[in-house]
């Protein structure tokens, strides 16, 4: 799919938020608060880290151009949500 000439740009702050959410987690964490569901991954600071990390691969792909091969689970588990 071709893009318009600035989505690369879009697509290339989508990776520094990542990073950026990595390193300052804790702020982030101290300012989101812990929720009882947050337990199950781990608390809020593993949410961020796997938040941030998925964010990261999405960018990477949709650079790429590989979005279909990075969410087929996704695809495969929820159908045609995303069509």
């Amino acid at each position: 799919m071709l893009y318009p000439s600035h989505m690369w740009f879009f697509k290339i702050c989508a990776m520094i938020i990542a990073g950026l959410m990595l390193k300052y987690r804790e702020r982030i964490g101290e300012n989101l608060g812990e929720a009882e569901w947050m337990k199950y991954v781990g608390g809020v600071y593993n949410l961020i880290i796997i938040v941030s990390i998925f964010i990261f691969f999405w960018a990477i792909a949709s650079l790429t151009g590989t979005e279909d091969i990075f969410f087929f689970p996704f695809y495969m588990l929820f159908g045609g949500a995303f069509q």
